[in-house]
């Protein structure tokens, strides 16, 4: 069984992150005209560095040439706060966990991620505007899971997420099953779905996580 689950907000203290040419660290936002005035510098991973090529290609070429990966990024597994990642990590296997980033795109466990604030979360609103991906922003998302895959890939997210994770995984061969929580079904045409029953409202796909490592919730993906 491959596991995709959704980003989170809360990232790691100290977590490393890319730097411009006069090493100022760069946070990775979704509109940077909103973002504070402070200390970082702010961009879109997909706009052009300052060496005449994407944040994105950057981190790519990071990731395949790193060599004691010295601005001490960490694998997107280890890149959160909540433990679930890691513990789901260890569980079904780094190779088998994908993060849906609303900054990235489907990115592998073992990915060298930087610090963003990216969030589909219709939350960041006011002073936190700065942080909401809209519909129709341009993000070159990476895909890290091989369309080739044969084993069923399981979906842990809210429906703000959902819409990235049906279009970076329609041309997966294999099943697709999505866990919602909603009363109503949501839209997943080609997925198979299963409805985890929680009181939890906020980030809930949490709870369907811890229940899948206690053993308490199969999903049953035969």
């Amino acid at each position: 069984m491959i596991i995709v689950i959704q980003c989170a907000n809360s990232k790691r203290p100290g977590a490393g992150t890319l730097l411009t040419k006069d090493s100022t660290p760069v946070k990775f936002v979704a509109r940077p005209e909103l973002a504070p005035d402070d200390d970082y510098a702010y961009a879109r991973p997909d706009d052009i560095s300052d060496n005449d090529e994407s944040w994105r290609q950057r981190l790519e070429h990071y990731n395949a040439s790193v060599s004691g990966n010295p601005l001490g990024l960490l694998p997107a597994c280890e890149l959160y706060e909540n433990p679930v990642y890691l513990q789901l990590a260890e569980k079904v296997g780094r190779s088998r966990l994908f993060i849906l980033s609303a900054g990235w795109g489907l990115i592998s466990a073992n990915f060298l991620t930087p610090v963003y604030d990216i969030t589909f979360s219709t939350e960041a609103r006011g002073p936190n505007l700065y942080k909401r991906r809209r519909r129709g922003d341009h993000f070159a998302d990476f895909c890290m899971l091989p369309e080739n895959t044969t084993e069923p890939v399981l979906f842990l997210g809210g429906k703000s997420y959902l819409p990235l994770f049906l279009s970076l995984t329609r041309n997966i061969r294999t099943s697709r099953t999505i866990c919602y929580n909603s009363i109503i079904p949501p839209d997943a045409p080609g997925c198979s779905l299963v409805r985890f029953e929680t009181t939890c409202k906020t980030n809930w796909h949490y709870s369907c996580a811890k229940a899948f490592l206690a053993g308490t919730w199969d999903p049953d993906l035969s």
